[in-house]
């Protein structure tokens, strides 16, 4: 099993940045396509960026421009900068590990506040 242990959250202001951060605990990662979810509150959880293990990644439309994802496979670790934040990006931040149904696993999430 993949264990996933998210860092980096917190409190900013619009217009601010963020970068978050999540491990894996196990070097099968590299298989396995990697993202970020959110959810705010009485929301449900949405993907925000997803990037396989070629690569390739995936943004949702209100944060294309704006955040950045990436992998680095050597230090089992996935990565996301905000930049630019809005009021609307203050969500509950997931790491998602994803190779099958049965291989799906999530992080214990962190939390982002935008805010003045």
């Amino acid at each position: 099993q993949v264990h996933l242990v998210e860092s980096g959250g917190g409190l900013v202001q619009p217009g601010g940045s963020l970068g978050l951060s999540c491990v894996a605990s196990d070097s099968l990662f590299r298989n396995y396509r990697m993202g970020w979810y959110r959810q705010a509150p009485a929301k449900v959880r949405r993907r925000v960026a997803t990037i396989t293990p070629n690569g390739t990644t995936y943004y949702t439309d209100s944060v294309k421009g704006r955040f950045t994802i990436s992998r680095d496979t050597a230090k089992n670790t996935v990565s996301l900068q905000m930049d630019n934040l809005k009021t609307e990006d203050t969500a509950v931040y997931y790491c998602n590990a994803y190779n099958s149904p049965r291989d799906d696993f999530w992080g214990q999430g962190t939390q982002v506040t935008v805010s003045s």
